[in-house]
């Protein structure tokens, strides 16, 4: 049976195309998956970890009480295997040079070089006291150079005088690398650090790699002096417990990339197994055949899965290669931009092990069905035809139990999850809910297709044909609907979940943010204003000036005042506008008045009106209580729209430079909102990015069913052609049929996925206060339908030019 398979693949390669090519991409995504974490935690000791990089052990503290100090580093010296040691010490101090002052991180040179992590872009590393080497670019930036003298100061006055013999090469930790950096010896640095003297990390150089019994016997040393707490780690896992703590302990980036490229095989693996089981149907003859001739049951199995084998093994060793050349020249070309000049590629033989070992198993496993049923026949009822699933046999009904009750517990769980706003809860469900959708797809969307081929049925002899062809094998039709359908879903949720976020953080944005643009309290001079009111992007700008403090429970509290005018032009609700003669309170304030007290004006007891919105401040207008003279005001700024956010953030730093405040000092409503827009716009383009490699295998499913199909149907083709049917009506036809399927799935997968996509948002999103209101993006999804619709045609180019090219003389003759 071996020769029976090697030949079969060998004779028929053609029909092998689509699933290696399934194969090939789900293998590729999975083991790319694999070398973006290995190359990211490569780049991250390169980078997060470069200052100990160099070591063989890092030993750091948990108990803050407890600190590293240098009875732990005595402790560890002596261990032996230790051949070399550095405790890292690092002082804030404040650089003196000339005329030029700046802040820089202070830290101690390692006495052992090999140890040293920051490497020389020129110059010397300071080899005496009252040396320093400094980083190249500020050196480069402060117009310093080797020679040059300066004076570093810390926060208790105490001054360091020091010459620059070096400049670093720039540091890769974005950390250090916001900062100036400077080298010095440790007997320089420690005069200007904190006492007592704290270490960030002591580094150790063994003579062999670290393994369990050194491990034991520093920690054993650092307990005998009294420290328990400390953590005594190679620098990968030193790495990691620092991308722990700050991703919540998780590794967010690997899981998510891993959820994508599972949803990818289970994609190929239904595609896979309805190309088996079309490939097993067309040969029912052939295989009775073999059965007749003496093949059991066993051999003819074994026949279809070492053919999976085959295909399998040789579609992961092209999708291993295509990930490995592929991140491979994606790193490299990262690594040649000066700022990610510390990117890494990172990759081993167990990933290629791996990538290997699931391409094969899922294609054998995804052929066991259709291997099962190529011995359920007996030789003399080979040609008896199959019987899909339905309601009337057994099969039928037991899928439709479970996936009904599937269907039903997930939902329950999905909604009861988006009104907790517990994603926990809603995200099982969805998956619940739509698992049973997909076990119910064989009883409703051949029928769904052969409702929607009705449309096309007036298009004369090859629309009928095409909707009848589409709906008469409904097991494979199903298979590649939904294969198509688990990627389009996934696409929908997201881009529906994106804009029903984007809606509710507007909403919950409107209550914080009152105004488009607010500048924090200051004095302002009139040209200062004018000079902001002119800017590009500022459709309206006012001067919002302290006129008095609210007196009893609200005590000290800020009143501002503003004219009616003003209000009317930089407020966009009526409700919040202040009246005349009234105190507009933010709202929930529950008191009905409140007394207000200015200078050089009576107290006045105002009446309340309440702001739609909650972190509004008290107002009054101008002509209730006038500005005093000389007091601190707020900016308040209306932007014209259609801004996008690099114009926005532009424009943030022209009004802080004309008024003369910091950046952060400028805030508001429109800029908070371009900054979580351009978030969820990134976060949407990288998920729809990945998503679309399921899409691609789907389509890659679709084709092959039309291939398949194609050639079932190769004398009933010829037929047509014989009966007068041209080649154009022929290949319409064909274009058609996969038009339907593609478009059926994709409209299905549309409607579930804007739902799936609302409710997830409302898990995630309802703690913000208030019901999200969906938000659906209309033409986005209809961008989806035609694409889904139009790559179905695509897909059934090149089957329907193959079977609009063969005779149908050459057609009929063919068995």
């Amino acid at each position: 049976m071996l020769q029976v398979a090697l030949a079969q693949v060998k004779t028929h390669a053609r029909r092998f195309i689509a699933i290696g090519l399934a194969v090939m991409l789900a293998v590729g995504f999975l083991v790319a998956t694999l070398l973006v974490s290995s190359s990211t935690q490569a780049t991250l000791k390169a980078s997060v970890g470069q200052s100990f990089n160099k070591a063989d052990v890092v030993i750091s503290t948990l108990n803050v009480s407890k600190p590293l100090d240098q009875g732990a580093y005595d402790a560890v010296k002596k261990v032996p295997g230790v051949k070399g040691s550095y405790s890292l010490l690092q002082a804030p101090v404040k650089v003196k040079a000339g005329d030029v002052t700046f802040n820089a991180m202070l830290q101690n040179l390692a006495e052992d070089l090999s140890l040293q992590s920051q490497a020389l872009a020129s110059g010397s590393f300071p080899s005496a006291p009252n040396q320093v080497a400094l980083d190249q670019k500020t050196a480069d930036h402060q117009k310093l150079a080797i020679g040059g003298k300066v004076t570093l100061s810390n926060e208790a006055g105490q001054q360091q005088q020091a010459t620059i013999t070096g400049l670093l090469q720039p540091s890769n930790d974005p950390k250090a690398s916001a900062a100036a950096q400077l080298l010095a010896s440790t007997q320089t640095v420690t005069p200007l650090a904190t006492v007592p003297l704290s270490y960030g990390t002591i580094q150790l150089k063994l003579d062999k790699p670290l393994d369990e019994n050194s491990r034991a016997s520093l920690t054993q040393a650092l307990e005998a002096a009294g420290y328990d707490q400390l953590k005594v780690l190679t620098p990968d896992e030193q790495t990691t417990d620092i991308m722990k703590r700050m991703t919540g302990d998780t590794d967010v980036l690997t899981y998510v990339l891993l959820a994508f490229a599972a949803i990818a095989l289970i994609v190929a693996a239904l595609v896979v197994a309805n190309t088996f089981a079309v490939l097993v149907a067309q040969r029912t003859r052939e295989l009775a055949l073999l059965r007749c001739l003496g093949a059991n049951r066993r051999q003819i199995r074994n026949s279809v899965l070492l053919e999976a084998l085959v295909v399998g093994a040789l579609s992961s060793l092209i999708g291993l290669a295509l990930a490995f050349g592929g991140m491979a020249a994606l790193v490299g070309a990262l690594s040649s931009i000066p700022d990610y000049r510390f990117a890494t590629f990172s990759g081993n033989w167990q990933t290629g092990l791996i990538g290997l070992l699931v391409g094969v198993l899922l294609t054998i496993a995804a052929a066991l069905m259709p291997a099962r049923a190529a011995t359920a026949v007996a030789p003399l009822a080979a040609m008896r035809p199959a019987e899909d699933a339905s309601l009337s046999n057994r099969g039928g009904r037991t899928r439709l139990i479970i996936g009904g009750a599937f269907i039903v517990i997930g939902a329950l769980a999905l909604i009861g999850g988006a009104l907790m706003s517990n994603l926990l809860i809603a995200v099982p469900g969805g998956a619940l809910s739509f698992i049973g959708l997909l076990l119910c797809a064989n009883l409703f969307i051949p029928r769904l297709v052969s409702g929607v081929g009705k449309i096309v049925a007036p298009r004369g002899v090859p629309g009928k044909l095409a909707a009848l062809n589409a709906v008469r094998n409904p097991g494979r039709t199903t298979t590649t609907a939904a294969a198509l359908l688990i990627g389009v879903t996934l696409v929908s949720m997201m881009l529906t979940g994106a804009a029903t976020s984007r809606t509710a953080f507007d909403s919950s944005l409107e209550q914080h943010y009152p105004v488009d643009v607010l500048v924090e309290d200051g004095k302002y001079s009139s040209q200062q204003l004018a000079e902001v009111k002119n800017l590009e992007g500022v459709a309206f700008s006012a001067s919002v000036p302290q006129v008095g403090v609210l007196s009893g429970e609200y005590s000290g509290q800020l009143v501002y005042g503003i004219s009616t005018s003003d209000a009317a032009q930089l407020l966009d609700t009526e409700q919040n506008r202040v009246q005349d003669g009234q105190l507009l309170m933010p709202k929930g304030t529950v008191e009905k008045s409140l007394p207000v007290s200015a200078k050089g004006s009576a107290t006045k007891e105002l009446p309340i009106s309440q702001a739609t919105v909650n972190y509004l401040p008290a107002m009054v207008s101008l002509s209730t209580f006038p500005a005093p003279a000389g007091v601190e005001q707020q900016v308040w700024i209306k932007l014209k729209p259609n801004q996008d956010t690099s114009q926005l953030v532009e424009l943030q730093k022209k009004i802080a430079s004309v008024l003369g405040v910091e950046d952060y000092q400028v805030q508001g409503g429109a800029l908070v909102k371009a900054s979580y827009n351009q978030v969820i716009d990134i976060l949407l383009l990288v998920v729809t990015g990945l998503l679309a490699i399921a899409v691609l295998i789907a389509l890659i499913g679709v084709a092959n069913t039309l291939s398949l199909s194609v050639l079932e149907r190769t004398r009933e083709n010829a037929l047509l052609r014989a009966l007068g049917l041209t080649r154009g009506a022929l290949r319409g036809m064909l274009a058609l049929e996969a038009m339907l399927i593609a478009g059926v799935a994709a409209l299905i997968g549309i409607v579930l996925g804007s739902l799936y996509g609302w409710l997830g948002a409302q898990a995630a999103l309802g703690g913000l206060g208030e019901a999200v209101t969906p938000s659906f993006p209309w033409l986005q999804l209809l961008v989806v339908l035609l694409i889904a619709a139009a790559a179905g045609l695509l897909a059934s180019i090149i089957p329907a030019r193959r079977a609009a090219r063969l005779s149908p003389v050459e057609g009929l003759a063919t068995d």
